[in-house]
């Protein structure tokens, strides 16, 4: 069985943020979540109307999004295929000609 909890890494241990009933002497997997930079629209050519736009637009998604298992879209270059097509994260643009 595996179950994921968040925990504050501190002195070089691992705090659980809720108990971890049978867990001890278990072994466990650590991800450290680093947090990202923010992303600098305006250097992208998007002003604040169309970033309003976006986040509006988005909003719906937002849930599924932040659900813990979708977090393996996160990391650049992963192979992820659903139905043996590559995702659509992952696909290159062809350059410009």
């Amino acid at each position: 069985m595996a179950k994921s909890v968040e925990g504050i890494y501190r002195n070089g241990k691992v705090d659980p943020l809720e108990p971890l009933q049978g867990a001890d002497g278990g072994r466990v997997i650590v991800t450290l979540v680093v947090p990202s930079e923010p992303v600098g629209l305006s250097a992208r050519g998007i002003d604040e109307s169309q970033a309003a736009d976006l986040r509006r637009r988005l909003s719906p998604f937002a849930e599924d999004w932040d659900r813990p298992e979708m977090s393996v879209y996160d990391e650049p270059g992963s192979d992820i295929r659903v139905d043996g097509l590559p995702s659509p994260a992952n696909r290159v643009a062809a350059p410009h000609a």
